[in-house]
């Protein structure tokens, strides 16, 4: 009998295990010993940081990131087929949403694998709840084009398409391009759009703030470089 695939949330921010880890992943955590995970040293430093374990050298990690290839896939799934336990951790947030996690779970469905989520942080939804924009029409892109023209005809598009829909649009942005893309959006969408900046979520620093792109303009500072979502909604 085929076994169980865990889905276990990790930090979005520093030092902030104890918003994560809840009663029931810390009832869970130690019977597990094979994880998945997208960076193999963020995943044991954060299993460390919750002294659950005796040793974390006694624990198996396994990568399973944008490279990992289809052929793999049965290969870092074998404890599960063979009716054990695996734990799938994201490099932050949840696994398997904008995360290659997916893929392991996609998998495990084909195979009969029990899927079990575990509660814990999105920085996307974190990033809607707080953003006063619309929560029953949304989409995610996840990353957008680098390039300026290319980046400028998609906020058009999404804008335009936000507007039709009454859809919020929500994108991430590596963090040294946090700036870069702000000053795109700021120049690029109507004033009268209503953008969410939300930075370092869940974090000490956090910022998270809604403005339309009028009176974004009068923003003069710079962005840090860290981890952010942006949101946008076209009345």
């Amino acid at each position: 009998m085929a076994g169980v695939l865990y889905l276990l949330p990790s930090p979005i921010a520093e030092g902030t295990e104890h918003l994560v880890v809840t009663p029931a992943m810390q009832a869970l955590l130690p019977g597990l010993r094979y994880f998945l995970a997208e960076d193999v040293r963020t995943a044991r430093r954060f299993l460390s940081r919750l002294k659950i374990y005796p040793s974390i050298e006694a624990l198996t990690f396994e990568v399973l990131d944008k490279d990992t290839t289809d052929e793999q896939l049965p290969v870092l799934m074998q404890p599960a087929i063979r009716g054990g336990a695996v734990g799938l951790l994201s490099d932050a947030g949840c696994p398997g949403v904008a995360d290659p996690g997916a893929r392991a779970v996609a998998y495990a469905h084909r195979h009969n694998i029990q899927v079990v989520p575990l509660v814990g942080p999105s920085s996307l939804l974190l990033a809607l709840m707080a953003s006063g924009l619309n929560g029953q029409q949304f989409a995610f892109h996840g990353y957008l084009p680098v390039e300026a023209r290319a980046l400028s005809d998609k906020l058009r598009t999404l804008e335009a398409e936000s507007k039709a829909k009454n859809q919020t649009q929500i994108f991430i942005e590596t963090p040294y391009r946090n700036q870069a893309l702000f000053l795109q959006l700021v120049r690029t969408l109507h004033p009268a759009t209503l953008l969410c900046v939300a930075m370092n979520v869940t974090g000490a620093e956090e910022i998270i703030r809604t403005q339309t792109i009028a009176e974004w303009r009068n923003f003069t500072a710079t962005w840090p470089k860290q981890p952010a979502v942006f949101l946008f909604l076209k009345n």
